[in-house]
């Protein structure tokens, strides 16, 4: 694998990366909470003026792709690489990770830390799945390679959904699946969330559907009565050409006006990035006049994720309100999983109690382990192997009713998303109590794997991160 020179200096590059960082954190001051110092973020956990006894690590060094391997359908990757920056490298061999998340800018590291997910993961779970390696820089700054059936076996199973309060992705090798050069779209439009779901559930357990291959599904809710279903099947031509969704045009309303499209496998991929979703509405990128003086290189997900961290570092928004005399608007940025036969409660509870809309919905299962057909258990996001489960992503904010303060919103949701023995992504705002949090979360697993990789508490606590906001 190494024998060609150029993929050779990168490993060498490479090893001189995880040196230099080794030595930079066993330099950092005893008191010190090391953080790595990313470029960009996906993160909505909005830290509230400058944390005390912090110290950043340069991982700049750590974004490039190391090695591709068409033979055997696997990539070696610096934690630090975007799954933009991994597409373009994979596509040439016409092959990509198996889950590719929505927007551009997430990282692989960032995908396994935390959690991803796309429209292949009702067949091939989250992108922590496809994982068969992980180099790690702990929070003891030791570096360690975590395999499934190595001595670090525990944090390899462990790190998933730990944040960085475990340690850091240096360098991962991933699992990649074949790809053709175009994806047919078929939108399926339905009335109700039960028939959507139970549909869906066909789909999923088939991977066809009216004798054609699926081989991506997601959907979108417009309303409690205008919900679709879009199946994504892997096709050699597009007869009559492509679409293009980096223009005028604009995808999710697409999915309203079509009933069959067609994108290069490129621009499927990234078909939600160019407007966020629908959220570049926010910006008034929407409406033709200022979409089309708006420059296409900034029509993408990370130009609006600074905006609105700016928005929130100088409260801007919530200054005209007040002086318009609006009430307060709580942030309801969430992605959460229920089981696919709770989905049609879930919606009822969500189009009634908060009303945001439209919805994304994304089904997946945890994936069989090529070799032994099983699933494997993820400690720290404990989903039920037996159970096919439908994440659904709300992003907006909500005014808040006469008397009620900022987070009950989420906490209602939180509470609906328990009751219906669902789980909860931790990338945005969190309000469990300790207790809750660490029933949730596998508290005792973490705890372990924590004293073992992290035994001084270097990094954070899990709950201080994702719940205090730290």
């Amino acid at each position: 694998m190494r024998e060609d020179p150029a993929v050779a200096a990168r490993y060498e590059r490479h090893r001189r990366a995880v040196d230099a960082i080794r030595g930079d954190f066993a330099r950092l001051p005893s008191g010190a909470a090391p953080r790595i110092a990313k470029r960009t973020s996906n993160l909505f956990r909005f830290r509230t003026g400058k944390a005390a006894h912090v110290a950043r690590l340069d991982v700049a060094q750590f974004d490039q792709v190391l090695h591709v391997d068409p033979r055997r359908r696997t990539a070696d990757v610096q934690g630090m690489v975007t799954y933009e920056r991994l597409v373009d490298a994979t596509l040439p061999y016409g092959l990509m990770p198996a889950v590719v998340p929505q927007l551009r800018t997430i990282t692989l590291g960032g995908a396994v830390t935390g959690l991803g997910i796309e429209s292949t993961s009702f067949h091939s779970g989250l992108p922590h799945e496809s994982v068969l390696e992980m180099e790690i820089l702990t929070g003891s700054g030791e570096v360690v390679v975590a395999t499934p059936d190595n001595e670090h076996a525990e944090l390899f199973l462990a790190f998933p959904n730990s944040y960085g309060t475990l340690g850091y992705a240096l360098r991962l090798t991933i699992e990649l699946q074949p790809v053709k050069p175009y994806v047919m779209l078929r939108h399926l439009r339905f009335g109700d969330a039960a028939a959507a779901m139970a549909t869906l559930d066909q789909v999923c357990d088939a991977r066809s559907h009216d004798g054609r291959a699926v081989d991506f599904v997601d959907g979108t809710v417009f309303s409690g009565d205008e919900l679709y279903l879009t199946l994504g099947e892997f096709v050699d031509e597009a007869p009559g050409g492509t679409s293009d969704y980096t223009g005028m045009d604009i995808y999710y309303r697409s999915v309203q006006r079509r009933d069959i499209d067609y994108l290069t496998i490129y621009d499927y991929l990234w078909r939600w990035d160019t407007d966020w979703f629908w959220c570049s509405g926010a910006f008034g990128l929407q409406r033709p006049g200022i979409r089309r003086f708006w420059p296409r290189r900034y029509r993408r997900s990370d130009v609006y994720r600074r905006l609105v961290a700016l928005d929130r570092r100088y409260q801007v928004t919530a200054r005209v309100d007040r002086f318009r005399g609006q009430p307060q608007q709580e942030a309801v940025i969430q992605d959460i999983e229920v089981p696919i036969d709770r989905v049609a409660e879930f919606l009822d509870f969500f189009h009634r109690e908060v009303g945001i809309s439209p919805v994304w919905l994304c089904p997946l299962q945890l994936r069989k382990q090529p070799g032994s057909g099983e699933p494997r258990s993820w400690p720290l996001y404990p989903l039920d192997p037996d159970v096919r489960y439908v994440n659904v992503g709300f992003w907006s904010s909500v005014p808040l009713p006469e008397g009620r303060e900022d987070g009950y919103y989420n906490r209602l949701i939180e509470d609906e998303v328990t009751r219906l023995d669902g789980h909860k992504s931790l990338y945005s705002t969190a309000f469990y109590t300790a207790e809750e949090f660490w029933h949730l979360y596998n508290g005792p697993v973490y705890r372990k794997v924590k004293e073992a990789y992290d035994p001084g508490g270097r990094l954070l606590n899990l709950y201080d991160k994702c719940v205090r906001n730290r």
